[in-house]
């Protein structure tokens, strides 16, 4: 909305004056008749948009009190202020009978692989530094680790241009090429350079699969499982991580292995494909193409045909991000929607930034430092131990809510490393030193996956506006990828220089540092659906 009228761009003033709160009217369970009807007079052309939208609104609403006299109608307030707290949830009058879950499944095959690329070069990186003779160079190392995650930045900002233009379930069948030729290409490498090419069209893939499945999840999850299913997502990464520290368990017998873990990545690439060709589109998107007819049938598959006519209303009720034209990645820095956006990237920046994918990446290495005999085993038992997290992550997501899970969360995540620092540095610990690395580092990531990792995922896409939403989310994961791809390739040298004890410490502050920065700027956003999130955030714009 801007100012004070609700009449579309070049309207004449007709509307309605928004004085120090806003009130939407949130009812569901209209009947298919008076849907269609507030279909074609709110979608009809540009003339309803302007003068003839404030007087469709007061026809309808009129309608309302005639088709629902007995019925309580939700209402949603939002403060001035744009608090999403403020909001109110309005209350679903009938339960989803669809089959949103095998495309949710479908699309965590991305998450799969987002959690394979990224952990397959924990236990594989020795063995194949020896074959491709980079055994000592340890640059040419970090560049193998940080190849995929240079990919990955430009696949995040690539992922979400193209879930805008293509769509969501065609940038997946497109996702699937970079993932399929990587992995074939890092499979067969026989020489560093071939390797850093396979790395580096697998990062491109898992970049855009980073932008998308969340994206994708949100919008065809309904809102009172959001959560759920949005945490699904991590909990996915963190399976496909745990995968590919189990892939590495052979190495110890077969040196050459290696290259079959690389190899395994091609099935799931093209299971994705295939299972998006028939899978329904994101009936947002669809609905933000102009086409009805496709996004009511998307959503009868999806929730059934019961929830057909309050799904639509909503999508409706969110007709100002739908009448305005997609915006330009100038746009996320305007003072509309710079505040919002800046939380997003941050919460990513602070999710890398704390040491999480150093773990990942070298917790093999760091077990065998401390003295543990199978460092490859104990890194799969930290795999392990993520799943585990994230699952009870996704079982709390809808019930404690996001923002008291990322302050839990980065709270232990600050304790736990600095347990691992005092482990290396207090000659008192030291003959418990191995033991501490591995309950620091477990409890870290157990830490880790109740908050850090599945909630920034899941609260970009709730709190951008649908006409920013699919290019902030690119924008947030950029920072992800690039923080991650710096973390990949300095670690090992920053650790040779400073030692592991301070490295750790500093992790342990900027995960202190996140639970103040995240009390004080991120909003509550669960039992919200995503349009009611969105008038709430922009009704002072």
């Amino acid at each position: 909305m801007q100012g004070a009228v609700i009449g579309g761009k070049g309207g004449v003033g007709v509307g309605f004056e928004l004085r120090s709160r806003a009130r939407v009217l949130g009812g569901f369970g209209k009947t298919e008749g008076v849907l269609m009807a507030e279909r074609r007079s709110w979608c009809g052309g540009s003339v309803r948009r302007s003068l003839g939208l404030g007087v469709e609104m007061v026809r309808l609403t009129a309608v309302e009190s005639v088709f629902r006299p007995r019925r309580k109608v939700g209402i949603v307030r939002a403060e001035a202020s744009g608090d999403v707290e403020s909001v109110h949830p309005a209350r679903h009058q009938t339960k989803s009978s669809g089959t949103v879950f095998p495309y949710v499944g479908v699309a965590c095959l991305g998450a799969i692989l987002f959690g394979y690329h990224l952990g397959v070069v924990n236990g594989a990186l020795e063995y194949l530094s020896r074959d491709l003779g980079i055994a000592e160079n340890t640059v040419l190392q970090g560049w193998v680790v940080s190849s995929s995650l240079a990919g990955a930045t430009v696949g995040s900002f690539t992922g979400g241009a193209l879930a805008d233009k293509f769509g969501r379930t065609k940038t997946f069948m497109l996702d699937a090429i970079p993932l399929a030729v990587g992995a074939f290409l890092s499979a067969t490498a026989q020489n560093v350079q071939s390797m850093m090419i396979g790395r580096l069209l697998a990062g491109i893939g898992i970049g855009i699969s980073s932008a998308v499945v969340p994206l994708y999840i949100s919008e065809i999850s309904p809102t009172e499982i959001r959560g759920a299913l949005g945490s699904i997502n991590q909990l996915f990464i963190c399976i496909g991580i745990l995968a590919a520290l189990v892939a590495g368990l052979p190495l110890a017998g077969n040196p050459i292995w290696w290259r079959s873990m690389f190899g395994i990545a091609v099935i799931p690439s093209v299971l994705l494909a295939l299972g998006m060709a028939i899978s329904p589109e994101s009936p947002r998107w669809l609905f933000q193409q102009g086409k009805l007819t496709q996004a009511e049938a998307s959503l009868r598959t999806l929730y059934g045909k019961e929830r057909v006519a309050e799904a639509m209303q909503g999508l409706q009720a969110g007709i100002q991000g739908s009448t305005e034209q997609d915006a330009g990645w100038f746009d996320l820095f305007s003072k509309r929607y710079g505040k919002v956006v800046s939380v997003g990237a941050a919460l990513f920046l602070f999710q890398q930034l704390a040491g999480i994918n150093a773990v990942v990446y070298y917790s093999t290495s760091v077990f065998r430092s401390a003295g543990i005999a199978s460092d490859v085993a104990a890194s799969a038992f930290v795999g392990a131990a993520n799943v585990f997290g994230t699952a009870i992550a996704s079982s709390l997501m809808d019930k404690q809510g996001r923002k008291s899970l990322l302050i839990t969360s980065f709270a232990g995540m600050a304790a736990s490393m600095l347990l691992l620092s005092l482990s290396f540095t207090w000659k008192v610990l030291a003959p418990y030193s191995g033991n501490l690395a591995v309950i620091g580092t477990v409890l870290y990531v157990l830490s880790f996956s109740l908050g850090a990792g599945p909630v920034p995922a899941l609260l970009l896409p709730e709190i951008f506006a649908s006409r920013i939403r699919a290019k902030a989310v690119a924008l947030s994961l950029g920072m992800h990828w690039v923080s991650n791809f710096v973390i990949g390739l300095y670690f090992l040298s920053v650790v040779n220089k400073f030692g592991i004890s301070k490295v750790y410490l500093g992790f342990a502050t900027v995960c202190f540092l996140a639970v103040l920065y995240i009390a004080g700027n991120v909003v509550e956003t669960k039992g919200r659906s995503l349009e009611e999130i969105e008038r709430a955030l922009n009704v002072d714009v």
